[in-house]
C-alpha cells in the first residue's frame, strides 16, 4: 500500500505539468495556430520563475524576503505565466500578423529558450544551475489528510500546484464548451472565414488562444521543476514535446488529455521508482529501458492512433480574410 501511494503521488508530480501544458497547447491549436513551442515556453517559464524564487530566498528582493512558502509559490506562478505570455506574443505575432510558418516559429523559440536560460544563468551566477530551497510541500491538510487512503494519496505531502492543475482542467473544459469565447475559439480553428462572416475577430481570438497557451506552458514549466529538483539548469527534458504528444493522443479534448497525461505520468513514476517494486526489479531489465518507456510509449501510441486523431481543420493555416 505504501508503494502504491508513493507511485501515485510521484505520477501526479509528472502528469500535472503534462496536463497543464497540453491544455495550453489545446487552446492555441483549437484557435488555428500550431504550437510546437511548448518546450521553449516551459523552459522560459521555469527559468524566470525559479530565478525569481532564488532572488527572493536570498534576500535580493527585501520586501518579499521571508514570506510564506505558499505565497512565494503563488507569486512565482504569476511570474511563470507572465513569462510564458511574453514568449507567446512573439510566436503569435509571427504566426498571425506576419503569416510566418508556424512550425518554424515554434522551432525558433525551442532553440532560443534553453540557450538563453543557460547564458543568463552563467552570466548571473557563473553556473548554469539556478538553485532554490523547496519550501512548498504541504505536509498534510487538516481533516482531509486524515481520510483513509484518499488522505495519504492526495492530501499528504502534496503541492498547491496539484490542485491548481485540476482546477485548470475543469476551467479549460468549461471555457471550451460552455462559454461564448470557447465557441468562437473552436470556430476560428475549424472555419475562420465562417467565423469572420458573423463578426468574430479571428485575429483577436487566435491571439487569445496563443497567449493562454503561453501562460499555461510557463506555469507548467515551474510546476514540473518544483517537486522533483532543487535547481534548474535550462532544460525540461523534452516534456514540452511529450505534452504535444499528449495533446494529439488526447484528440484536442480536455477529458482525453487528462487520461493521456495520467498514463504518461504513471509510466514516468514507475521509471523513477522501479527499483522499489520487487516484481520489476527482479526482471533484470536495464534502468535505461524504464527511463525511455514514456517516450517509447508515445511513439507507439501515436503510430497507432494519429490516423484517427482529427486536428482542427484550419490549424496551421494563416488566416486570409479574402480566402474561402
Amino acid at each position: 500500500m505504501v508503494m502504491f501511494i508513493s507511485i501515485i503521488q510521484q505520477s501526479m508530480f509528472f502528469f500535472i505539468p503534462l496536463l497543464i501544458v497540453a491544455l495550453g497547447g489545446m487552446f492555441s491549436e483549437r484557435s488555428g495556430v500550431v504550437n510546437i513551442a511548448l518546450e521553449g515556453k516551459m523552459v522560459m517559464g521555469a527559468f524566470i520563475s525559479v530565478l525569481f524564487i532564488n532572488r527572493v530566498q536570498n534576500g535580493y528582493i527585501p520586501f518579499l524576503y521571508g514570506i510564506n512558502g505558499q505565497l512565494l509559490l503563488f507569486l512565482a506562478l504569476i511570474v511563470a505565466a507572465a513569462t510564458g505570455i511574453i514568449v507567446a506574443l512573439l510566436h503569435a505575432y509571427a504566426a498571425i500578423n506576419l503569416n510566418a510558418n508556424q512550425v518554424i516559429s515554434g522551432i525558433a523559440i525551442n532553440l532560443f529558450a534553453p540557450a538563453f536560460a543557460v547564458f543568463a544563468a552563467i552570466f548571473i551566477y557563473e553556473t548554469q544551475h539556478v538553485t532554490f530551497v523547496n519550501q512548498f510541500r504541504i505536509p498534510t491538510i487538516p481533516l482531509l489528510g486524515a481520510i483513509p487512503l484518499i488522505g495519504p494519496l492526495f492530501f499528504q505531502g502534496a503541492y498547491l500546484t496539484t490542485y491548481l492543475g485540476i482546477l485548470i482542467l475543469f476551467a479549460s473544459s468549461f471555457v471550451l464548451y460552455k462559454t461564448k469565447f470557447g465557441l468562437r475559439l473552436r470556430a476560428c480553428g475549424e472555419h475562420p472565414q465562417a467565423a469572420d462572416s458573423v463578426g468574430i475577430s479571428v485575429v483577436k481570438i487566435r491571439y487569445a488562444g496563443v497567449l493562454i497557451s503561453g501562460a499555461l506552458a510557463g506555469i507548467g514549466g515551474l510546476i514540473w521543476i518544483i517537486p522533483i529538483a532543487n535547481s534548474f539548469s535550462g532544460s525540461v527534458l523534452g516534456y514540452g514535446f511529450l505534452a504535444l504528444a499528449v495533446l494529439i493522443f488526447g484528440a484536442w479534448k480536455p477529458r482525453r488529455i487528462l487520461f493521456a497525461a495520467f498514463f504518461f505520468g504513471l509510466l514516468q513514476a514507475i521509471a523513477n521508482s522501479f527499483t522499489g517494486i520487487p516484481f520489476l526489479r527482479d526482471l533484470g531489465i536495464p534502468a535505461a529501458f524504464y527511463s525511455m518507456s514514456p517516450y517509447l510509449a508515445t511513439l507507439i501510441f501515436l503510430a497507432f492512433t494519429s490516423k484517427n486523431s482529427q486536428a482542427p481543420k484550419a490549424v496551421g493555416q494563416p488566416y486570409d480574410k479574402g480566402g474561402r
